[in-house]
């Protein structure tokens, strides 16, 4: 069953709106949140969702219609809608470069995701324009990030001190990996973030974060945290697996039914190749 729940954070003269919505209600890694601060979207939630998407496009939700719609990165929970917007509202998506191919020719989506999401529909983009502004000209920046997807981008508001993350925050501690993800690339993409200067932290799947700047940083310190664990464990001769045991605990029903694509033992295994800052 679908479900929906509705989000505002106003600051006085900036005011976002979120929705969440999602097929399966079994946690946040199962539900998406779709912003939307003045005429302007942040990502458009899973294809499986359009139903409930659509109505947010209504009048009687959203006082100024779409002029732009800006996708954090090809995932088909944040992308999977973008041929349907564009097509029931004219607006072209700006896309990163490099999700830009992916987003036009389809990809591979591994069954988990399609069924928890949805298959995303082929569509052409744009790339993101040399200044991203609000309807009133303040600033949205785009900031690489990769890590969790080479091709993730964050949008950092500088005179709201607005984050909105795309997938780089979720949970201040980690304890599953996909296969594809990067850990060294997510730490110095945290790292790119912690130098902005931020207060609220718009999650698409966590939700808002108010306290957004201490939440990440509490993340990479987490991060870092495990990292020098079991680097230490692989010094005293104990072996991946048993090192992943002894930090995360056994392999649960996400690796079984994600078919060993989301694990502990990733997680673990980048965490002993990720290079530690000096003490």
């Amino acid at each position: 069953m679908s479900i929906r729940n509705h989000y505002r954070y106003d600051n006085g003269t900036h005011t976002v709106l979120g929705t969440r919505v999602g097929r399966f209600n079994l946690g946040i890694n199962t539900t998406f949140i779709v912003y939307r601060i003045g005429d302007t979207q942040i990502d458009t939630g899973p294809s499986n969702q359009w139903a409930e998407v659509q109505q947010t496009l209504q009048p009687e939700w959203q006082q100024t219609p779409l002029r732009q719609l800006l996708i954090t990165h090809h995932h088909e929970d944040h992308s999977g809608n973008a041929a349907r917007i564009r097509q029931h509202t004219g607006v072209v998506p700006f896309a990163p470069q490099q999700a830009r191919h992916k987003l036009t020719n389809g990809y591979y989506t591994p069954p988990l995701q399609r069924l928890i999401w949805g298959s995303p529909q082929p569509v052409d983009t744009a790339p993101y324009p040399e200044q991203i502004t609000l309807s009133d000209g303040s600033p949205v920046i785009p900031v690489h990030t990769p890590g969790h997807a080479k091709d993730l981008t964050c949008f950092f508001l500088p005179e709201q001190k607005y984050l909105f993350s795309g997938d780089m925050y979720i949970a201040r501690s980690l304890k599953h990996f996909r296969s594809d993800e990067n850990l060294q690339q997510l730490i110095d993409s945290l790292n790119t973030l912690l130098a902005l200067d931020f207060d609220i932290l718009f999650c698409p799947h966590r939700g808002i974060v108010e306290d957004g700047y201490q939440a990440l940083k509490d993340k990479r310190d987490n991060l870092l945290e495990l990292c020098a664990k079991a680097q230490e464990l692989a010094r005293q001769g104990i072996k991946p697996r048993a090192i992943t045991r002894r930090i995360l605990g056994r392999e649960d029903m996400t690796t079984l039914i994600s078919m060993g694509n989301i694990s502990r033992q990733h997680l673990i295994n980048q965490a002993l190749s990720v290079s530690l800052p000096s003490s």
